[in-house]
């Protein structure tokens, strides 16, 4: 489905900027525009695989708008959503659904460890804020971002495992 090369070199890419995510809490807008670059030399290079039609571009437009909703929303950063739209540029086209299901699955998965583990962590201020009816108390344990880069190379490598091992 996708040659080795290929997998690796996006699995280093997203080691590297998941990394900097951490490090940094931002996705500089450069490795989108590599992204973007990469996309149009694989749509040159590997037309069996980047085939260059609008079903190429849908889940990086769906992605951009999404993300431009849950940016202003203040849920996503603007470095994540725009990485995540050019992000699917790279991939090629036939394995999109997949990447996309196991990009969902680890969203959720990981999602609710950070959502238990921040209940745990904050089980007293919460209980307090509820007994308070201070619902603006409790929201404040929740809502925090957090890098959405490790996320998606999360997903990638259990892509590979179900896919490509």
């Amino acid at each position: 489905m996708i040659p080795w090369g290929i997998y690796l070199f996006i699995l280093i890419e997203l080691f590297i900027v998941s990394y900097l995510d951490i490090k940094f809490r931002k996705i500089k807008n450069y490795w989108s525009i590599l992204n973007i670059i990469l996309a149009l030399i694989f749509f040159i290079l590997f037309p069996e695989l980047y085939q260059f039609k609008v079903e190429a571009f849908g889940f990086s437009f769906v992605f951009f708008l999404v993300g431009f909703f849950l940016f202003t929303l203040k849920i996503m950063g603007g470095g994540d959503s725009k990485f995540l739209a050019t992000f699917f540029l790279i991939i090629p086209t036939r394995a999109h659904d997949e990447v996309f299901i196991h990009l969902l699955s680890a969203t959720v998965i990981i999602g609710i460890i950070f959502f238990v583990a921040n209940i745990i962590q904050n089980f007293e201020g919460i209980v307090e804020s509820f007994k308070n009816s201070d619902l603006k108390g409790v929201k404040n344990y929740f809502g925090k971002k957090f890098a959405y880069a490790p996320v998606i190379l999360f997903s990638w490598i259990s892509f590979g495992v179900f896919n490509l091992i």
